[in-house]
């Protein structure tokens, strides 16, 4: 699933749904379930949490780390930050947003 959820639909469906199934133990509503669920369906499958990271870098950084997105399209971050790292970010970012949605989603809904 981790291999194919930015590629394939039914593996993102997959791996959003196994995600999602332990939070069910916490009874939220099915509007926090469904909520949790899509969109760690979405966030996975087009790889949303890269255009969270080019958009804080446009917003929050300095003019030197303002680039083309199409230099910082894989991760976020621009083609010259050593691969690793950007990665980990991204991996951070991610996680991150995720947290914060499911957080949301169990604490208003």
């Amino acid at each position: 699933m981790a291999l194919n959820k930015t590629k394939c639909s039914k593996a993102a469906a997959a791996h959003a749904l196994t995600y999602s199934l332990p939070f069910l133990i916490l009874d939220p509503s099915a509007v926090a379930f469904a909520v949790i669920c899509i969109t760690h369906f979405f966030i996975d499958r087009f790889r949303l949490a890269r255009y969270v990271v080019y958009a804080k870098n446009l917003i929050l950084g300095p003019k030197k780390y303002w680039h083309k997105w199409e230099d910082c399209k894989e991760t976020g971050y621009h083609k010259d930050v050593p691969q690793w790292l950007s990665l980990w970010l991204l991996v951070a970012s991610d996680n991150t947003i995720h947290l914060l949605i499911n957080w949301a989603a169990l604490s208003y809904l």
